[in-house]
């Protein structure tokens, strides 16, 4: 009875073994089948803390070596800091020559013989133009005298028997009337005028200086650009030693499976820390010397008597001189790691 008992307990063991592994390997399946498989939004988050890891990780590695970091920067930041700083010059001279031409006049010399009834009939009729803001008369008598004072020729001038000046009117006009041509139209038909003897409009130094204006604005396009190419060699001259640092690093990413894309990455946020960091060092430069020139500037302005003021480099020049710091920095180094990283394969 025992040995029956036993050489069945032998036989049900077996087949126990075998339910058991078929049930585990049942509950294996399950497991795996309730498994949640990474949806977009975790794939998305998974590639942002990645690009934000790989920031961290660069921005720690610069401030490990701090010395070549700030001397990198300093170089971009000369380069970007020479055009920027005369660009806002530029501006400010601009500027500056605008309110000249607004403040433009227009000298209307009478006949002789007209009087100061028929002077002042003429003043009326012509501030009813609409190109004409406003008029001031000078007498003949009042032009003489500021001649008088200004010239020193009193004595000679008490020798001649009339007063050989005409009345004058000085003639404002529009501030919408801002462009040169403008002006010389308006100086032509009051010319025309049968009151009038002569007309005079001296605009030919604004426009010389104008032109002055727009060649130092193409001569600093031309510099920008050249220091924009400096600005390139060098993050791509970085960029590539860091490459030849990372070489046998390189090597082994690529064998465990890794892509180009994911390589170049760590490298391209060198170059983004790089183009930030000098930017930002170009806009304290600017700032500094803006500053220093802006108090003598306007102590110059007051002596003669002028409202203007220097203006600094504000918001958009702010944000246009990081942006293009960032994607010098971004393309400097797009450019070396593309070319170096594709000579990196593994044997």
């Amino acid at each position: 009875m025992a040995a029956s008992y036993k050489s069945q307990a032998r036989r049900v063991s077996p087949r126990r073994g075998k339910v058991s592994s078929r049930i585990r390997e049942i509950d294996s399946a399950k497991d795996a089948a309730n498994v949640v498989r990474p949806g977009p939004h975790s794939k998305v988050n998974v590639y942002f803390s990645h690009h934000l890891w790989v920031a961290i990780s660069t921005l720690g590695s610069l401030c490990r070596s701090p010395l070549s970091t700030l001397l990198t920067s300093s170089v971009i930041a000369i380069a970007l800091a020479l055009p920027a700083g005369l660009y806002v010059l530029l501006q400010n001279v601009q500027q500056l020559s605008s309110s000249w031409e607004n403040s433009s006049q227009i000298s209307v010399f009478l006949k002789q013989g007209q009087g100061e009834r028929q002077a002042q009939n003429l003043r009326e009729q012509l501030l009813r133009w609409r190109e004409i803001k406003a008029i001031q008369y000078i007498s003949a008598e009042q032009a003489l005298a500021e001649f008088r004072q200004s010239s020193g020729f009193g004595e000679a001038l008490e020798i001649l028997d009339q007063n050989p000046l005409p009345a004058v009117l000085v003639i404002q006009p529009a501030m919408d009337l801002a462009q040169a041509a403008q002006l010389e139209a308006l100086r032509a038909k009051l010319d025309n005028l049968p009151q009038v003897d002569q007309t005079l409009l001296d605009m030919q130094w604004v426009l010389r200086l104008s032109a002055m204006i727009d060649t130092g604005k193409r001569a600093v396009f031309i510099l920008g650009a050249l220091l924009f190419v400096a600005i390139l060699l060098v993050i791509g001259n970085t960029i590539r030693l860091t490459i030849f640092n990372k070489r046998q690093e390189i090597i082994v990413t690529k064998l465990i499976g890794a892509t180009n894309q994911f390589i170049r990455r760590p490298f391209l946020y060198t170059g983004f820390w790089y183009g930030l960091f000098g930017a930002f060092m170009a806009w304290l430069l600017v700032v500094v010397l803006m500053g220093l020139l802006k108090g003598p500037i306007d102590d110059l302005a007051l002596l003669y008597d002028s409202e203007f003021t220097m203006n600094t480099v504000g918001g958009d020049a702010s944000l246009s001189l990081l942006a293009v710091g960032i994607l010098l920095g971004l393309l400097g180094s797009w450019l070396a790691v593309s070319r170096h990283l594709k000579a990196i394969e593994p044997k």
